[in-house]
């Protein structure tokens, strides 16, 4: 085999290359054996069809073009371990020249990682907005938990909103009762709209034993968009009593005596998040200016793949809520050119991004353990709700293992970045990365 590679821009090249005939021995004789199991023949057992009576069966051109589709990606990687090419993506494979007992030469078009200049990290500045923490977060939190221990007590009066209240509904359509539009005895917080529209309105005011009418607009079923009934009798009306909030609710509520040990077990969290948050920000302005700083063409096969990912993704998401492409750019105001420039914009970011971290992972002789790998897994596992060892399985059978690796090597990758420049917030204090490190393979 004989190669040569041609740089069409930063990031693609084409391999020319050229087979002699007689290398394509073994692929031949491969497509003869798996013809020869397929064609039933009289007076041959199947699979002991003689080469002359196949060719005249099928075609000694379709016997060709079945070896020639074999040989080719192997032919492809040594040419490209040859020379040592980066692939990414997928490679567009054009034969210009075939003829039986000549040699097979065929080009090869692919995306490929530029050759990157980093930055000097240790150079690098980035600045994020500095901690403040307020006493509201503190108390909007603490208010939270203290709903959750809220107690329903039953009262006799109108009730208000904020009043928790069983009911009974029925829905007709010009007298018609709509199916599924009954229902009893269900627990419905007052002002809260988690029902039907107009439902909360009524409800103010009405007592146990009372009963209102109104008029809504139906949104599903077989009455879709006409105006239903609806009677609603109220069976119940609660109050939400709240519990002090003292030492004895920090007992109740947490591992705490006191509600100044609660409090601030709370604003650890608060500053804990905020922290991770201040992280993720300088990530995101430190990688922004390294892109920019190594000015990282982006492939375009490959933001190509990674928009139609993308979209196929959006659309699957949109599918599962039982929505369409249309309604979503509807509820968006946006056209599709425009979500595809954003998709693309996006992608382009992400995949530039990407070729700056395997870049940096290369240079420092990144490794990802077998640990760090299953880890990984066992965490994507959890999320995909499937047991780990099936989860490594599918992903073993989409050939999807090695992006995963990628990923692990590119958190390393980035954990390094982050380690090397200088994170200070408005105030000039130097931000440290200890609120990831208990989480780092978190980092993506």
């Amino acid at each position: 085999m004989k190669s040569t590679v041609e740089t069409l821009s930063p990031t693609r090249v084409r391999l020319a290359i050229e087979v002699p005939f007689a290398e394509l021995e073994p692929s031949l004789k491969k497509a003869y054996r798996e013809l020869a199991q397929q064609v039933q023949i009289p007076g041959f057992r199947r699979g002991k069809v003689p080469t002359s009576v196949i060719d005249q069966r099928v075609g000694r051109e379709a016997v060709l073009n079945e070896a020639v589709n074999e040989a080719i990606p192997a032919q492809l990687f040594a040419a490209v371990q040859e020379h040592d090419v980066k692939i990414l993506g997928r490679p567009e494979v054009n034969v210009t020249e075939f003829a039986d007992r000549e040699p097979l030469k065929f080009t090869a078009e692919v995306d490929v990682r530029p050759e990157l200049t980093v930055p000097d990290l240790s150079a690098i500045t980035v600045e994020v907005d500095e901690l403040v923490i307020g006493e509201e977060e503190i108390d909007e939190q603490v208010k939270n938990l203290r709903e959750r221990f809220a107690t329903l007590k039953t009262v006799e009066r109108p009730a208000a909103e904020g009043d928790y209240v069983q009911l009974d509904l029925n829905a007709t359509v010009d007298g018609v009762e709509v199916p599924g539009g009954s229902a009893t005895n269900i627990s419905h917080e007052v002002g809260s709209q988690q029902l039907l529209p107009g439902l909360d309105e009524v409800l103010v005011g009405l007592s146990a034993g009372e009963s209102a009418t109104f008029t809504t607009k139906l949104v599903g079923g077989d009455f879709a968009g006409q105006d239903a009934e609806v009677s609603t009798t109220v069976r119940t009306v609660k109050e939400k009593e709240l519990p002090e909030l003292d030492d004895d609710f920090a007992q109740l509520a947490s591992e705490f005596d006191s509600l100044e040990e609660l409090k601030g077990d709370v604003r650890e969290r608060v500053t804990r998040v905020k922290k991770v948050e201040q992280i993720y920000a300088a990530r995101d302005k430190v990688l922004e200016q390294i892109v920019e700083a190594a000015e990282i063409p982006a492939p375009e096969g490959v933001v190509k793949d990674a928009v139609a990912q993308r979209k196929e993704a959006m659309a699957d998401q949109l599918e599962r809520i039982g929505a369409s492409l249309e309604d979503y750019l509807a509820s968006e105001e946006k056209t599709e050119e425009q979500i595809d420039t954003e998709l693309t914009d996006a992608a382009t970011e992400g995949v530039k991004i990407q070729l700056l971290l395997d870049t940096i992972a290369e240079a420092e002789d990144v490794q990802v353990s077998d640990d760090e790998f299953g880890h990984e897994i066992m965490h994507r596992a959890q999320r995909a709700g499937l047991q780990p060892q099936q989860y490594y399985d599918q992903l073993a059978r989409s050939g999807e293992a090695q992006a995963v690796f990628g990923d692990v090597r590119r958190g390393k990758a980035l954990q390094i970045v982050l380690e090397r420049v200088t994170i200070k917030d408005t105030k000039g204090e130097v931000v440290t990365l200890e609120a990831i490190q208990d989480e780092h393979h978190h980092v993506h």
